[in-house]
């Protein structure tokens, strides 16, 4: 029998590592191939690692709550037959290991990363749910320690802490909850007694190097457009109610947004490309990333995988979905890389304009603002006249070590062109069952659509 170390695959973009949360599997379980066999964390999204391949789990390289890099051995397989390495990883999912598995074979298991499970100093251990858990409700350490555990060896359980914080009696009004989602807050001298002083959480580390990298990688330059997108509003107020009630997703404008840039993309394609180096890659598909922000006020951008194959009923299935299963922590790692161009919506908020940093290693970023009510010069055959119109800024930001004015102003203004000449009468089809997502309808039966 020979051994195979299994790797902690690539989840992402900018993640490079991730926290053990739960073995699946014992040492000595026998493994089927793509059983899962643990349950890890990043910053991002929560996920489990199926085995690439059958034996017995032999060794745990990783405890629950350690922290492992990406392409790092978290545990030893013993194969079972006459299966060997080199035929191992023929197997399609783990090609993408074997060069990182290769140049690690040898690591043995006293050269792996040592991080101590989280304890407190009396040796209590609390697993990163918990702690997680705590730290959204703002409960100190010394509280947490005072909390009944059930676990074993007295560890506190998620049940046990979600008990203590609703008791059966307790009145909900008494305990406000001050200390903002994914902070905690810490103890500070009685002289800062003014300040509250919030602790940055590990994602909010990630996002705030990420922006100052990116700034610091890229020249940023915004150009701003207006867009009178009175048709494109008349066309979902009439749609709206009935795409709702027949697929019950909501047709949101961000499926036109997505559209128009992808067709602007089409038009500029110099703007779908990414630097590496002194060397211009340019991509030959349009993956559009799309800010999101979570419960927590985190962000994460979700990525819909070859915009420009969809039409706008796919679109807005696609978005529906990333954006529902993004807020309640659903994404896999592969849906949250690989962009090639991102939008963000800042109308959502209410705001007009802005400047966004780009989304490294892209070029270019567009923030929508605020959809507003204005008064408009109308041009017409027989004169000028003043009307009211639905306008809306586009705030494009771009690198311009290899994005010229030329470029990112005439991106951004054929956006604006696509969507003031949206046509009102657009057909939308939607699939024949309801489903909140749509995705797999829109897959699974893709002759049967009807439109209205």
């Amino acid at each position: 029998m020979s051994e195979y170390h299994l790797i902690l695959p690539a989840m992402g973009e900018s993640v490079a590592e991730a926290t053990i949360v739960r073995w699946v599997k014992s040492e000595g379980d026998t493994i089927k191939e793509e059983d899962i066999l643990v349950e890890i964390a990043t910053d991002k999204v929560d996920s489990e690692v199926p085995s690439p391949v059958s034996g017995i789990l032999k060794k745990k390289l990783f405890a629950p709550s350690q922290v492992a890099k990406v392409g790092t051995p978290i545990a030893v397989l013993e194969l079972t037959g006459e299966v060997v390495q080199d035929e191992v990883v023929k197997n399609p999912a783990i090609t993408a290991q074997k060069k990182t598995e290769t140049s690690r074979q040898s690591l043995l298991p006293n050269e792996l990363s040592k991080e101590e499970p989280t304890k407190n100093h009396r040796g209590r251990f609390y697993s990163p749910l918990v702690r997680s858990i705590a730290q959204k409700e703002g409960i100190s350490q010394t509280e947490l320690d005072r909390i009944p555990g059930s676990g074993k060896e007295g560890r506190l359980t998620k049940d046990n802490l979600l008990a203590h914080l609703n008791p059966p009696t307790s009145d909900a009004s008494s305990s406000p909850l001050t200390t903002p989602p994914s902070a905690k807050a810490v103890t500070i001298s009685s002289r800062d007694e003014r300040h509250e002083i919030i602790e940055m959480d590990r994602m909010r580390k990630i996002i705030a190097t990420h922006m100052v990298d990116s700034r610091r990688t890229a020249a940023h330059v915004t150009s701003f457009v207006d867009a009178d997108v009175t048709h494109i509003v008349e066309w979902r107020e009439k749609l709206k109610e009935h795409f709702k009630q027949r697929t019950g997703i909501r047709l949101s404008f961000m499926s036109v947004f997505v559209q128009a840039v992808v067709k602007a993309i089409q038009d500029f394609p110099m703007i779908n490309i990414s630097i590496e180096g002194d060397t211009i890659i340019k991509k030959k598909e349009i993956h559009i990333g799309m800010a999101t922000t979570l419960p927590n006020g985190n962000l994460i951008v979700p990525v819909i995988k070859t915009a420009n194959a969809y039409n706008l009923n796919d679109l807005a299935g696609i978005i529906d979905d990333l954006a529902k299963r993004a807020r309640s922590n659903q994404l896999q790692p592969d849906e949250i890389q690989g962009g090639t161009y991102t939008i963000t919506n800042i109308g959502s908020f209410g705001n007009i304009l802005g400047t966004p940093i780009i989304h490294q290693p892209q070029v270019a970023i567009m923030a929508v603002g605020a959809i507003q009510k204005k008064p408009t010069v109308i041009e017409t055959s027989e004169g000028d006249l003043i009307g009211i119109r639905h306008k809306m800024y586009l705030s494009h930001s771009y690198d311009h070590r290899v994005v010229d004015g030329a470029l990112g102003c005439g991106f951004v203004k054929r956006v604006a062109e696509y969507l003031e000449d949206f046509d009102p009468n657009t057909e939308i089809c939607t699939p024949p069952l309801v489903n909140s997502s749509a995705v797999e309808e829109i897959k699974k039966y893709p002759s049967s659509l009807s439109c209205f």
